[in-house]
Order: structure tokens, then sequence, then C-alpha cells
């Protein structure tokens, strides 16, 4: 009875209510929102780099060395030595290297030159290996496999040519023409920038260098594919190193030699804690987009009392009339606190639901412009909370006008005020 009552008066003032609800939905998607984008953020950051015990470069800081050698972020500030390479590859605590060279691009896409051990060792989330859905690695010099979100976005397969840019920025004012490149296979979606890069070998980075000079083209200098291919294209210079070691024991040990290894001046940072430098930048921003939404869902919670209040004062006679049919007290104030846990309810219920649809829109933009995919709902603890954190508080909000029908007297209800 009480709650066919307390649904058919809010059906009664369902446009005052309407705006209540939709305030009430966007404080709850707001929330869950940061959360969320926290979570997926720093899950997909670390599954990028699984299995990678040291990052070797030029120094350049930690997190610039993390950034644009496994995420294609930033600039390299200088290449390190092929010698230097072969030093490290030949320490008996090294199990394998994979190095990365950096700095052209397929109409924005990031070229990574490579060898064919990246596709061996890299990892990405709990272990996983890299996986071809078409084709399979590079054997040719002119040779190139294509991450999931180049073959979709610009849509190549295998066997289509394709020419390189020169640098790493969106638009190439300069190309690699006279070098085009054949498709020879497509990764499978991983779900990071693995997808949103061209991967060639280093042989094949040499060589479409052999004509340029500090990143300009030499005049009158053509060298054919053919001619290439006989050339010696041993790479002088790498950008970057991924290094796994027989035991993660000598991780601070190999960090040591390398850091103070001469002649060459280099960086090895461990990714855990290179990642761990990131997120306390960031915790100061995180901790704010959690005050916005807290004080959001305090602005929905007050419009949701307002609109309560308001409807207490015009519905006096309302409960002075269900006293006179003998409701107690307290049923006229559980009447109250039921309407504001109801609303909460329906609120939070569409802030859920527009949460998941704005996750099901952003999905393929994420996924394509950055390699990085958000999954729908999972109840994630923390998630959970805020929501639950939702629904209680519109609930005991509804407390304070129903504390107020509770003291309003018969007379104060039947008798007019003028």
């Amino acid at each position: 009875m009480l709650w066919r009552l307390t649904l058919r008066s809010l059906w009664h003032r369902r446009a005052t209510l309407v705006l209540v609800v939709l305030a009430i939905a966007l404080s709850t998607a707001l929330l869950t929102g940061v959360e969320r984008v926290r979570q997926e953020t720093r899950d997909r950051f670390t599954s990028t780099v699984s299995g990678v015990d040291l990052i070797v470069g030029k120094p350049s800081g930690a997190l610039n060395l993390l950034l644009y050698s496994v995420f294609r972020l930033g600039e390299p500030v200088a290449n390190m030595d092929w010698e230097s390479v072969e030093a490290i590859t030949n320490r008996p605590e090294v199990a394998w290297v994979v190095p990365i060279s950096l700095g052209d691009n397929l109409r924005g896409f990031p070229v990574v030159g490579t060898t064919t051990d990246y596709f061996r060792y890299y990892r990405y989330g709990r272990d996983e290996p890299l996986r071809f859905s078409d084709g399979e690695p590079f054997d040719d010099v002119f040779d190139t496999v294509l991450g999931a979100g180049v073959a979709a976005r610009l849509g190549l397969k295998v066997g289509d040519e394709v020419v390189l840019g020169h640098g790493t920025g969106t638009v190439s004012v300069r190309r690699h023409d006279t070098m085009p490149f054949k498709v020879r296979g497509v990764l499978a979606a991983t779900g990071t920038p693995v997808d949103q890069s061209v991967h060639i070998s280093l042989a094949a980075m040499t060589a479409i260098h052999l004509d340029w000079v500090a990143g300009t083209p030499l005049p009158g200098r053509h060298t054919s594919p053919d001619q290439a291919r006989s050339r010696d294209l041993q790479p002088d210079s790498v950008t970057s190193l991924l290094v796994g070691l027989n035991s993660r024991v000598a991780v601070f040990q190999m960090q040591r030699w390398i850091n103070t290894r001469a002649p060459e001046p280099l960086q090895a940072v461990i990714p855990g804690v290179a990642l761990g430098q990131m997120w306390r930048m960031l915790g100061m921003v995180e901790q704010a987009l959690r005050v916005i939404s807290v004080a959001v869902l305090g602005v929905a919670l007050l419009v949701m009392l307002s609109a309560l209040l308001t409807a207490l004062n015009e519905r006096r006679r309302e409960m002075a009339i269900l006293r006179a049919l003998g409701a107690r007290p307290w049923q006229i104030g559980l009447l109250m606190v039921g309407e504001s846990a109801l609303l909460s309810l329906v609120g939070v219920a569409a802030g859920v639901l527009f949460l998941q649809g704005v996750a099901a829109l952003a999905m393929p933009v994420l996924s394509e412009r950055l390699g990085m995919a958000l999954s729908l709902w999972r109840p994630a603890p923390l998630e959970v909370l805020w929501l639950l954190v939702v629904l209680v508080s519109g609930t005991l909000v509804g407390l304070i006008p129903a504390w107020r029908a509770y003291r309003h007297t018969l007379s104060d209800g039947l008798t007019p005020r003028y």
C-alpha cells in the first residue's frame, strides 16, 4: 500500500522529478566514469610492458624513455650506438634484447624498426604473446608488419604496397618514395600501442636512409631497392632497447652496470618504477577530478532535497488526510524516505546506463587513436562503492523532509493558511 502510494505520488510530480533524476544520473556517471578511466588507464599502461625487465636508451628521464620506447609518446633525445647494443646483449644476465628504432611514420602512424625477436618476446596483458591475424613476420628487407589499428584505419591488407614518410609527425613533407614496402603481415588486436604501429626490420630502417644525411635527402642520390639489398645494412645506432633478464634478481645489478658503463652514457629504467612515477605525478589530477565529482553529487542531492521540501509544503493537507485515515507518523516519514530512495535508485541506474553508452561509443575511437581499449563496465570494488555512496546519500537526504512530515500535526494540515 505504502509503495503504491509512493509511486503514484512521484508520478504525479514527474515533470519536476525528472530533473532530479537527471542530476543524480550525471553525478553518478561522473563519479564512476572518473574511477573507470583511472583504473583502465593504469591497467592498460601496466599491461603494455608485461615481461620487460629494463628499458635502455640515452639519458632523458625515466618517464620520457618509457613513453617514447613503449607508448610512442614524446621524442627521443638521441640514439644509442650499436656497440652498446652488442655489449648489453652479450651480458650473461641477459636472456633477450629487442632493439627499437624510431623516426619515421606511415600517414601519421609511427614506424618501429626492430628485429623478429620483437614478435617472439614482446608480451602484453597477462603474458600474452603477439599473434598474427593474417600473414607472418617480415622476411625481406622491404616487408612490413602492421598493427591491427593501422590496417583497419588505412584499409590495408597483406600484399598491399605502402610508402613511408620521414619524421615522427602526422604530416610528412618528405617521403621515401624510391623504396616502397609490401605488407607481409597484420597483427591481431592487443588494445596497446602495438595496434597503432608499423613494424619494419632494422635493415629496412637503414636502407631507407642510405641517401639521407642529417634528416635531409642527398640531391642526385637515388638508391634502388635492389641496390639497397646488396649493401651492408647493419645499423649504426638504435633508439632504445627492451631487455629481458634470465632472473629478475639481477635487475638492479644490471641497471647499475648500464647506468655507470663507459664510454657511452646510457640510462636503464625499470618499467614498473617509471609507471609509479607517472601515477604519482597524475595523483593530484585524479584527486581534483574526484573532488569535482563529489561536488557535482552534492549539488544533485541539494536539488533533490529542495524538490522534496517544496513538494512537502504543498502536500501538508495530503499528509493530514493520511493521518486521519490511520497512517502513523513514522509511516508518513517512511513515505518521504521511500521517495528519495526510489529517486536515487532510478538516478543511479540511469547514470550507469549513460556511462555504458559513452564507453561503447568511445571504445572504437580510443582503440583507433590511442591504441587503448576501454572495457564496458565490470564491477570494480571502488566503482561499486561510489554507486552505494550515491544511493545511500540520496536515501539519507530523504530523512530531512521525513522528519518535517513526522512533526506536522493533523490540525496543521487541515487548517488552511492565508
